[in-house]
């Protein structure tokens, strides 16, 4: 194929320890009326009400709106919207996880076009572009700073759905690693393996024959030159650093390391996107509230062997990546070595190995399947097509912890 690359990002990206303290002089450039997106624990932290301080000196007016709660329901939005009305908010401020990022993206939505989430629900339903955001994350996972997406949970839809547009991409992403230092072991490692989901689904991703209007016609284009860049850069350093950090909230180095490849794999897959991972995860995750990170680190090795036959020298790239040894070894068993090598790092910091774990029933494995299906950003980027078939056979090896059944049926179809 052709040389081709493209990506989707913020026009203003900074990462480095302290330069949170660059907040302000961003913002006061792009506003005058601040809204401050983030939930009531962050909220009641000394460091947040400094963040906050600097911009009320800088001359901003400031509302806080820290009724932002997990997975994000849409309820908890319409109060961020409420408190951005009051001060007629001319900018949006994500401060905090993934939810809070997602919840200031729909809320300068919803500040600038109106009406309701479900009205943008979908790939290119944004209109227009909506009030400038910034967003500064304070854990090592979602990438939700830099990309074109924006996930809730609506209690009309029985799994999560996504915003999906690149009106959504933050004007500006500040990641201070030195906003992770608190973050709790067991969160370290179900953000960091999220976010190393994510490069990995974006390197192996469908790559799409190349068209003059393809940036036009998918929010998420497939595997291209540089996504593949940001994703190997990125497992790089997630590899290398989720452990450490997990076992040692205090070692600097790794807290460093994760938050760049969180950042850099949001870069990844902001463009190219994720793929069956993503899309078993969201009934699962509806079916048995268990954190977002650990479904799809759960389903990741199950995926890599599902689509092995249609992406093996990837898998041998990503294995070169994580620092294997692979040498003297056939492709089949350089790609095996790395699904084994991913399952054994997330085994040791706690991610359970099958979806029976995370508490899914035998009963409930056929809807599972299906609405997985329901997921069409994601299923189309599979580079392994995908059938309600199929899909239940790898939901069925989750299930079972059986990873040599896929191997059976990997070229199948």
């Amino acid at each position: 194929m052709p040389l081709f690359g493209t990506l989707r990002m913020p026009r203003n990206l900074v990462f480095g320890a302290g330069q949170r303290h660059a907040l302000a002089g961003y913002a006061t450039a792009l506003g005058s009326r601040a809204l401050v997106v983030t939930d009531e624990r962050l909220a009641a932290d000394p460091e947040f009400t400094r963040i906050v301080d600097s911009l009320k000196q800088a001359g901003l007016d400031t509302k806080v709106s820290d009724g932002t709660i997990a997975e994000l329901p849409v309820e908890c939005i319409a109060r961020a919207v409420e408190a951005g009305r009051a001060i007629g908010a001319d900018l949006v401020i994500g401060v905090g996880g993934g939810s809070c990022l997602d919840a200031a993206k729909v809320a300068a939505l919803l500040l600038t076009h109106g009406g309701k989430a479900s009205d943008y629900y979908g790939e290119f339903k944004i209109p227009a572009p909506i009030l400038p955001l910034i967003l500064m994350p304070t854990t090592s996972g979602t990438g939700s700073e830099v990309t074109p997406v924006a996930v809730v949970t609506d209690p009309d839809r029985a799994v999560k759905v996504g915003i999906a547009s690149p009106y959504i991409i933050s004007h500006t992403a500040i990641c201070d690693p030195e906003l992770t230092w608190s973050c709790p072991p067991g969160l370290t490692a179900v953000s960091g393996a999220d976010a190393l989901t994510h490069a990995i689904e974006a390197f192996t991703t469908l790559r799409r024959q190349t068209t003059n209007m393809i940036v036009h016609e998918h929010v998420f284009i497939g595997k291209n030159a540089l996504s593949d860049n940001y994703a190997l850069l990125a497992i790089s350093h997630i590899v290398s650093s989720l452990k450490r950090a997990c076992d040692n909230g205090g070692d600097i180095e790794a807290r460093e390391r994760l938050m760049f490849g969180a950042t850099v794999a949001g870069l990844a897959f902001g463009t190219a996107g994720t793929a069956a991972a993503h899309a078993v995860q969201y009934p699962i995750g509806a079916m048995t509230h268990t954190p977002h990170g650990a479904g799809v680190a759960v389903m990741m090795p199950y995926v890599m062997e599902f689509n092995r036959a249609h992406c093996e020298p990837e898998l041998v790239e990503i294995g070169q990546a994580m620092g294997l040894d692979l040498t003297g070894m056939t492709h089949f068993e350089q790609a095996s070595a790395t699904i084994d090598a991913l399952d054994a790092l997330f085994a040791s910091v706690g991610i359970p190995k099958t979806i029976a774990d995370l508490g899914v029933l035998s009963s409930q494995l056929s809807l599972v399947a299906e609405q997985a299906m329901g997921s069409a950003r994601l299923i189309k980027n599979n580079p392994r097509p995908i059938e309600l078939d199929t899909m239940a056979i790898l939901v069925e090896a989750a299930f079972s912890g059986d990873r040599t059944a896929l191997r059976a049926a990997a070229t199948s179809r």
